[in-house]
């Protein structure tokens, strides 16, 4: 990865809330240690040797929150392979004692800055991304700690498979129209809307997550962004691990 994304600023702000239970920190140490990613070996061509289970697709979610979503997609699809990236402790926890609840084998996690996680997956190993509700970052001089710049998004065209999709979902007007401005300008990407409706309403399939809750009763209006990756060149470089 190049450009703008190499930085020592993150992208994400404190990692820890409250006081973990008992349970929860327990799985940290038996269950997350068997689902995480090791970034410190090369990551396999087909992603699906991740995993335990036969998986068709591979699919990544970056700053899943609580996991709401990612868990409700991973159980809606058994025959995908979803990659969660989460570095809050207490969202990861969550998603871990729900991945336990249901006995899911078609997760896999990482536990940490998801610039590293990019430059390790392969090129268009990936079906889907989703980006929802990230850290909106309103003051000015943060701008550049949001998630969606020009380098990651070429790291989103270099790992999605030719028309594969990049979902955004926020409520902060700002955020959008900096994300649809900037993917518009990335020559890999168009924007599917075709009505107003295809932004005002969430696609199909997107499970609604307490971030989105909190802005519907504060009374902001989310929009749902889809990006489709276009035929690329037939060469693809991985990028430096």
């Amino acid at each position: 990865m190049t450009g703008d994304a190499r930085r020592t600023t993150a992208f994400f702000g404190r990692r820890k809330g409250h006081a973990l239970r008992p349970r929860q920190a327990a799985l940290f140490d038996t269950l997350l240690p068997r689902l995480a990613l090791d970034l410190s070996r090369s990551a396999p061509s087909d992603l699906a040797a991740l995993f335990p289970v036969p998986i068709e697709s591979a699919r990544l979610e970056i700053g899943f929150g609580a996991g709401e979503h990612l868990i409700a997609a991973a159980i809606a699809n058994p025959k995908t392979g979803f990659i969660g990236c989460e570095p809050f402790v207490n969202g990861m926890a969550k998603a871990l004692a729900e991945i336990e609840r249901h006995q899911l084998a078609n997760i896999r996690l990482h536990h940490g800055d998801a610039l590293d996680l990019l430059g390790w997956l392969p090129c268009r190993s990936v079906s889907q991304i989703a980006l929802l509700y990230p850290d909106p970052w309103p003051k000015r001089r943060h701008s550049k700690r949001r998630f969606v710049q020009a380098a990651t998004l070429a790291e989103f065209a270099r790992i999605l498979r030719p028309g594969g999709i990049f979902h955004f979902a926020s409520d902060w007007p700002d955020y959008v129209a900096w994300t649809l401005l900037r993917v518009l300008r990335h020559p890999d990407f168009k924007w599917t809307a075709e009505r107003a409706d295809d932004w005002r309403r969430p696609w199909p399939g997107l499970v609604e997550t307490r971030y989105e809750a909190k802005a519907k009763q504060a009374g902001r209006a989310p929009c749902y962004l889809v990006f489709e990756r276009r035929a690329p060149p037939q060469t693809c470089t991985d990028s430096a691990k």
